[in-house]
């Protein structure tokens, strides 16, 4: 069997609060500083971040795991490549390779990266233009599910590292069809998205057609992205490997900015006529039509280069990227989940988030529905991403001991509260609207407030990032560092769908203007509105979810974070997985 290396990554993403630039949050956040989460709206995102490692050479009794690029470079490139074979010694040692000599392959990469943030950030901004057009908080939870593959791609990443064609390369041969298919697919999707967004007047959105189109959108950048990650390894030179994750991080973020900061500011009719133009048109400068349309003939055109003119190093391919296959890939995962330790932190991680769904999946959505323009939010994110790159390397100083999830506890408490602080925020929002929009103050205690969010979610980021990299077996660390990411992951991604869905069942309507009608269901809210009356809302279910997520988030710091600190004092023989032959 053709022999594995990358099992692409898992990296944990952070949330990012109701303000993102890209996570999962994949991001999602690379390794020193996290991408923003491909959701405008800072839902817990699939993720791409963490340091895995992976040491040289192998073990006689143990299956030994592909180590994903997009983990182990920053911390772990030393160890993330198999060493190659010294030089004659009449030779004299190798020449190192500069950057310079490699910079086309870095350009390469970074354009790469940059095609793979473009459908995070479209897709982080649908959410947005839904909740403009009146969609339920209940079909927002359903569109939800399009952030999920970032965080399940392990589950086909070994199929994607085994099976490939070697006359045409290893990674190409899933990196050029995938691309192709995600540009056919973006024109086709640009003729139909119009009808699926609905008109807003009446026509609502098509939302089951749409988490199913971008779900297969999403699915789709994921495959790209375990192709690319596992490339980036035999692309650069040992010496140059750790400008990977450089531009994995660079070029993430640039693509999210580019689908959904700007494709957010030129959508929008009052944005483009307050700053672009100089006469008021009742349209955007572009559409999401047309910028599907665009992005899908670029990836068509980078594609064919790609293909055409980029050859894989096939030197380094048997050299650099010998491990075991698919097989022996999912025993190992079956086999570290099984070991006490690992389950303990799995399911304690899985819960551990469930206090801040409520504010980072529903404060955004509530602010554009009280009446803040969407475009301005994401424009709001832009001046935090020096912030996210500085927060990770002021943060690390704290959680490199042997007790890093002891940050991770002390800030749970502040980032719990911040729910009550931004529910406050959302019912002061109307207060303070005026005729021409919202006032300069308003935003800027909006970003402050952001800011200090950000301090305590990237506390506990970095401090599980810390953990995980510590307790890993580091014989089997790429694969072993993935899936405590993936679970992290999830650990984010399913409070985020429950608390979205769970809003309108928890919000009390009464029908004002027509006696004896309710508005309990969409069918009653008709009757409703055609008996001459309206449905007002008389308790808003945000405020009830964010009461209750504190709650239960103090009651699993209470009971359970001293057993998740307790951790830290396993030994390591609880974490190695057990050898067998």
């Amino acid at each position: 069997m053709r022999r594995s290396h990358a099992t692409g990554r898992g990296g944990a993403r952070p949330a990012r609060g109701f303000l993102s630039v890209g996570v999962r949050r994949r991001r999602r956040q690379h390794l020193g500083a996290p991408r923003s989460a491909p959701a405008g709206l800072g839902r817990a995102m699939s993720a791409k971040q963490g340091g895995r490692q992976r040491r040289p050479g192998s073990h006689p009794h143990c299956l030994e795991a592909p180590a994903p690029v997009g983990a182990g470079l920053a911390g772990g490139e030393a160890e993330a490549l198999l060493l190659p074979p010294p030089p004659p010694p009449e030779l004299g040692p190798a020449a190192p390779r500069g950057c310079r000599a490699e910079l086309g392959s870095v350009l390469l990469l970074l354009a790469l990266y940059v095609l793979q943030g473009v459908p995070l950030g479209l897709a982080g901004s649908v959410p947005l233009i839904l909740q403009s057009r009146s969609a339920s908080y209940t079909e927002q939870a359903f569109f939800s599910l399009v952030f999920w593959p970032f965080s399940l791609k392990l589950l086909w990443a070994p199929l994607v590292d085994a099976v490939y064609v070697r006359r045409f390369g290893r990674r190409k041969s899933w990196l050029v069809p995938t691309q192709y298919v995600l540009g056919l697919f973006m024109i086709a999707l640009s003729r139909r998205v119009d009808a699926l967004l609905g008109d807003g007047q009446g026509r609502g959105p098509d939302v089951v057609a749409l988490t199913a189109t971008f779900f297969l959108f999403e699915f789709l950048a994921a495959t790209q992205d375990i192709a690319v990650d596992g490339w980036a390894l035999t692309m650069l030179s040992r010496e140059n490997v750790g400008y990977a994750s450089t531009c994995n991080s660079v070029g993430q973020t640039a693509g999210y900015f580019l689908g959904n900061v700007l494709f957010l500011a030129l959508e929008s009719p009052s944005f483009c006529n307050k700053y672009l133009r100089f006469q008021p048109q009742p349209r955007g400068i572009v559409t999401l039509s047309d910028f599907l349309f665009f992005w899908g003939a670029v990836f068509l055109v980078t594609t064919t280069l790609v293909a055409l003119l980029k050859k894989e190093n096939k030197e380094l391919t048997p050299t650099k990227e010998e491990t075991k296959g698919i097989t022996d890939t999912y025993k190992l995962l079956f086999s570290i989940i099984k070991m006490p330790a690992v389950l303990t932190f799995c399911l304690l991680i899985l819960t551990a988030k469930v206090g801040f769904s409520a504010a980072d999946a529903v404060t955004g959505l509530k602010l554009v529905e009280e009446g803040v323009p969407k475009e301005h939010l994401a424009l709001l994110a832009v001046p935090m991403v020096p912030v996210q790159i500085i927060l990770p390397l002021i943060i690390s100083k704290y959680t490199a001991g042997p007790q890093p999830l002891n940050t991770f506890y002390k800030a749970m408490p502040f980032r719990l509260l911040f729910g009550l602080e931004f529910a406050f925020l959302v019912w002061w929002t109307p207060k303070v609207k005026h005729e021409g929009g919202f006032p300069v103050y308003y935003y800027v205690i909006v970003l402050l407030s952001y800011a200090l969010h950000q301090v305590t979610l990237y506390s506990m980021y970095v401090a599980i990032m810390a953990f995980n990299a510590k307790v890993s077996d580091p014989l089997i660390g790429g694969t072993y560092m993935t899936l405590l990411n993936t679970v992290s992951n999830l650990g984010g991604n399913w409070p985020s769908t429950v608390a979205l869905w769970l809003v309108d069942p928890l919000t009390v309507k009464e029908c004002a203007g027509a006696q004896g009608q309710a508005c309990g269901t969409p069918a009653a809210a008709e009757l409703c509105t055609k008996a001459g009356g309206s449905c007002v809302t008389t308790l808003d279910g945000y405020y009830v979810e964010s009461v209750i997520c504190v709650i239960l988030g103090f009651a699993w710091w209470f009971l359970f974070g001293p057993k998740l600190k307790k951790l830290q004092d396993e030994g390591q023989s609880s974490w190695k997985c057990k050898r067998t032959n």
